[in-house]
């Protein structure tokens, strides 16, 4: 059974820091691409950040020099460290795990279907 737990959401005013973490369990994590999702109420929810087995990223524009997605293969933990949080980033994060994987430099988000997802933390930035 795939499980994929986040955690570190929380509240933080303008300009802070949060550092979101996704167990996975059940998956060949070392092999599998993962997301970083957010929602915010009445809006789509939008791919944030994606990760390959061999680290390579993208970033969706918004958050691009403010956040850093990383992953520790040996724990199957993958990270999302948010700086310089705005209001505009307040929103249910999500993780995400792909049967495939990527690799290389991505400025628009790698194709990839999302097989498994995580129930979510939430994050609230506040003004």
């Amino acid at each position: 059974q795939v499980q994929l737990v986040e955690s570190g959401g929380g509240l933080v005013q303008a300009g802070g820091s949060l550092r979101l973490s996704c167990a996975a369990s059940g998956i060949i994590f070392g092999l599998s691409a993962m997301g970083w999702y957010r929602q915010a109420p009445g809006k789509e929810r939008e791919l944030v950040a994606a990760i390959g087995s061999d680290g390579s990223t993208y970033y969706t524009g918004s958050v691009k020099g403010r956040f850093t997605s990383s992953r520790d293969n040996a724990k199957n933990t993958l990270y999302l460290q948010m700086n310089s949080l705005k209001p505009e980033d307040t929103a249910m994060y999500y993780c995400a795990a792909s049967k495939s994987d990527f690799s290389g430099i991505y400025n628009v988000p790698p194709h990839l279907p999302y097989d498994y997802w995580g129930q979510g933390t939430q994050v609230t930035v506040s003004s």
